[in-house]
């Protein structure tokens, strides 16, 4: 008998594993410990929000890491920001305009997000969700491709994962279409690769 596993199925046992560490490991966080968690840029991420004109983020989901106050960071240095609007799973992920504190609304996939009426806006910094990623700044979603397909509609952007440690793991399985993080921000660490490294050094 083969031992070939198609990477489809490597990838759906590995989500279901992190999701369940990611939601176990949160809810032993205390809520205060979990408020301030990612509420202020460390130096390397804060230069490169202050060379972006404009940056998207994402409303959280459950034990999602919640990149909000960052937003909040990046329109106190004048950027623009925006979150994500997704109308369906079959159609492309839209970036919105939008300011901390305003009006979200319901959205498929249990999302919040910006009304559909809001103006576009082309990020050149996006702060990403994930479900897992490893050191070589493989990123695992959910499974929608949501975030591939933006990251190749808006291919100059730095992408940055905004992540808990413990989504860490030691391979993520990688096909043709998936695309890498440029860094990775933890609640204990920042993890950068080149082209990070050189966006904020330009």
């Amino acid at each position: 008998m083969s031992n070939f596993r198609p990477v489809a199925a490597d990838k759906a046992a590995l989500r279901a594993e992190l999701r369940a560490r990611r939601d176990a490991w949160v809810a032993e966080i205390p809520p205060a410990i979990r408020e301030i968690a990612f509420g202020i840029a460390p130096a390397p991420l804060a230069a490169l929000m202050r060379r972006a004109s404009a940056i998207a983020a994402y409303s959280p989901v459950g034990s999602e890491a919640n990149p909000l106050r960052l937003l909040a960071q990046a329109t106190a240095m004048g950027c623009r920001t925006a979150l994500p609007h997704v109308a369906g799973r079959a159609d492309s992920m839209r970036f919105i305009a939008w300011r901390p504190g305003a009006l979200l609304v319901a959205g498929p996939l249990g999302l919040t997000q910006p009304d559909a009426a809001g103006r576009d806006i082309a990020p050149d910094l996006i702060l990403t969700p994930l479900l897992g990623f490893d050191r070589a700044l493989n990123r695992l979603g959910q499974g929608a491709a949501f975030y591939d397909r933006a990251f190749a509609a808006f291919p100059r952007a730095i992408r940055v994962g905004i992540a808990w440690s413990v989504q860490e793991t030691e391979t993520i399985p990688v096909e043709p279409w998936d695309a890498s993080l440029d860094a990775v921000l933890t609640e204990r660490e920042w993890i950068a690769g080149p082209r990070a490294q050189q966006a904020k050094t330009a």
